[in-house]
């Protein structure tokens, strides 16, 4: 029997396969991903059967580029999954933060930790592809005077020392991620109450306001909302939307309604919502 792959963003360790380990088999087979188009192009073709992609951070906002890749991949999200996060600052053994010239790690962890080093002056903050990549590289390669930002199971994983835990900015740090795939998964409708959608509108007066009042008036609760340029559109945007309701129904009556008021609608998944 064939076994199934999961592709993530990053190596073992990362917070996408704490995301994997917890959603699927613990003794999944992964494909180790060093960025998101990567993550794609697996799925594309065919190495992996499912992929998970971060999407939004609590602190550090929208991973718009990764709207981009689910749209112009014709992806469907199948799924989604909050995750709480911890960043921590780790070494080799025996370091103490004053011996610490650099520290490494993905931007957006570094991003979401900007206030603690503010105290630290003296270290250089150093951008790398993945926040359990850094850890491992650390330990492979004996790096004194290196930090790693990254998860507590990267430092357990590759024998790190944590010098400072939960260095997030805001203490409640949660990372929306989704399960996506090149096909659609069909579920019943009674287990489907979000939907992630996506359309285009003129930069008109009242155009997102009529579109807003319409999902209000079929009893869709609007949970986010992202704009992008179209830039080969001047003054035209798309839009990415999600949308959570109780009966899928009332979605429904609203997605006909939108399909003739927009443009490029499209549906990019309907899906079960994740617990916060």
């Amino acid at each position: 029997m064939e076994i199934k792959k999961i592709a993530i963003q990053g190596i073992e360790g990362s917070f996408h396969h704490q995301v994997a380990a917890t959603l699927f088999d613990k003794n999944l087979s992964l494909d180790e991903c060093m960025s998101f188009e990567l993550l794609v192009r697996s799925l594309k073709e065919n190495t992996s059967q499912k992929g998970i992609m971060a999407l939004e951070n609590s602190i550090a906002g929208s991973i718009i580029p990764n709207y981009a890749l689910i749209d112009s991949n014709d992806l469907h999200i199948i799924g989604e999954h909050y995750l709480d996060i911890s960043m921590n600052l780790m070494v080799l053994k025996g370091q103490k933060i004053e011996d610490i010239t650099e520290v490494h790690s993905h931007p957006i962890a570094l991003l979401q930790c900007a206030v603690f080093f503010n105290k630290y002056p003296h270290i250089k903050l150093v951008e790398s592809g993945d926040t359990a990549e850094t850890a491992r590289r650390i330990q492979q390669q004996k790096l004194m005077g290196i930090g790693a930002v990254a998860s507590p199971i990267a430092a357990q994983l590759y024998d790190l020392e944590i010098l400072a835990s939960g260095i997030h900015t805001v203490k409640s740090n949660k990372t929306r991620f989704v399960i996506v795939k090149t096909q659609n998964t069909i579920r019943n409708k009674e287990e489907i109450n979000k939907a992630s959608i996506k359309f285009e509108l003129d930069d008109t007066a009242g155009n997102l306001a009529t579109i807003l009042n319409v999902m209000n008036n079929c009893k869709l609760n609007l949970t986010k909302i992202q704009s992008m340029p179209i830039i080969e559109t001047p003054f035209k945007y798309s839009f990415f939307v999600d949308v959570v309701f109780e009966k899928y129904k009332h979605y429904e009556k609203a997605k006909k309604i939108l399909e003739l008021m927009t443009t490029h609608f499209k549906v990019l998944g309907e899906y079960k919502k994740g617990e916060q």
